[in-house]
């Protein structure tokens, strides 16, 4: 795909994230922003994230600021992060918690490693296998420098 039909692509899937009543052509505008993988993606999605109130919608945004991997996503990403763990356990969104973790490990923000530290303790073993997974991705000596400190 050359440039300018990216930029098309990329200024249509915006028009429709922003301006959509179709919860499904949302979340798929928001998708395919994620498979361009374009930086300058992150901030739109992260407009977009503070108004939607589709959980489908609001998951799909996450995954594509995972698949862009720009760290300027992490902060939004745990702000959500924050909203799940503040909730009962038996009354947190799973789906979206495991979304969370998937992208934050893809993004590599080691930012993301205090936020991430309370699903260690999870009673669903997927969250805290998933959390570590997240964990050794991010930083592989987490461990070592757990002890030190």
């Amino acid at each position: 795909m050359d440039q300018k039909t990216r930029n098309e692509a990329f200024n249509e899937y915006i028009k429709i994230l922003f301006n959509s009543s179709s919860f499904k052509e949302r979340a798929i505008a928001a998708q395919n922003l994620g498979n361009l993988k374009e930086g300058r993606a992150i901030n739109m999605l992260v407009r977009a994230l503070k108004s939607e109130k589709d959980d489908v919608v609001i998951n799909r945004i996450i995954e594509a600021m995972g698949e862009i991997g720009d760290s300027k996503a992490t902060m939004p990403i745990i702000e959500f992060l924050k909203q799940e763990v503040e909730r009962q356990e038996e009354d947190q969104d799973k789906t979206r918690l495991f979304v969370i973790i998937e992208c934050l490990m893809k993004i590599g923000d080691k930012r993301a490693l205090e936020h991430l530290g309370i699903l260690l303790d999870s009673c669903h073993s997927d969250i805290r296998k998933l959390t570590e997974e997240a964990y050794e991705c991010i930083d592989p000596e987490w461990k070592q420098n757990i002890k030190s400190i």
